[in-house]
């Protein structure tokens, strides 16, 4: 059964090269990568990029906002890339979140009628008062009413092992990443970009770093099985990537 995964550009983050992988000098300028993912039995998005607000003020993000510019260039919300595509924000069925940081579900509000699929593990830590005060996670961006289907663990999406979801936590304690067809793995923030997995060089600042580069040895193990790893933060990959994977 044929599943057709689409790009969506939500946008792009500019932030300190060394923050995003240790060791490198300047700025990182990258890509806020989401995906349609079209099955016989629904639509789904993987990530929904940045809340609409974004373009006009950062204030949403808190003390988070001093780490990130941002460049969003017309048409770059979720809604926006789905309409370059011919489709409505009402035809995605389901909208899974690798995880709960603003520019992975902050694109929720344009997708009221999706239901969300995200891991117990991770909406639990969304809503830690520290976290939410300094705005690493800002529940406006996800506690917005949606239908949720909260996973302890791996899901089959559609009931057909044909996109499935994976824990892989690390970067978030609940991140989670998206297996399509057994050929193609969406990472998520599970690693930002192709250099960092080589380098294995996971962010100092993530939830569990040792339990990041383990994922990090996983997702070698999969590229050596012939999956394509897709990074959602990787900017020459990204270039280079067709419209259809």
């Amino acid at each position: 059964m044929a599943v057709r995964v689409r790009t969506l550009t939500c946008g792009w983050i500019i932030a300190d090269a060394g923050g995003m992988v240790p060791g490198q000098q300047g700025e990182m300028r990258m890509p806020v990568g989401a995906f349609l993912i079209e099955h016989p039995a629904g639509t789904a998005v993987f990530d929904t990029g940045m809340h609409p607000e974004l373009e006009h003020t950062k204030e949403r993000m808190r003390s988070t906002a001093d780490l990130f510019e941002l460049e969003t260039p017309e048409g770059w919300t979720v809604a926006g890339q789905l309409g370059r595509l011919g489709v409505s924000p009402d035809d995605v069925d389901v909208a899974v979140v690798s995880h709960l940081h603003f520019d992975h579900c902050g694109g929720l509000a344009q997708l009221p009628g999706a239901r969300v699929v995200v891991q117990r593990a991770e909406w639990s830590a969304a809503f830690s008062a520290p976290l939410v005060e300094f705005g690493v996670f800002n529940p406006e961006d996800f506690d917005l009413g949606h239908d949720r289907q909260v996973l302890d663990g791996e899901h089959d999406l559609f009931g057909d092992g044909s996109v499935v979801v994976v824990p892989t936590p690390g970067h978030t304690a609940g991140h989670q990443s998206l297996l399509v067809e057994g050929r193609l793995l969406l990472t998520g923030d599970a690693c930002y970009c192709r250099l960092a997995l080589d380098l294995d060089a996971p962010p100092e600042f993530g939830h569990d770093v040792d339990r990041q580069r383990a994922g990090f040895a996983w997702l070698r193990e999969q590229e050596a099985a012939g999956i394509q790893l897709v990074f959602s933060h990787d900017a020459d990959q990204w270039a280079a990537l067709p419209p259809e994977l």
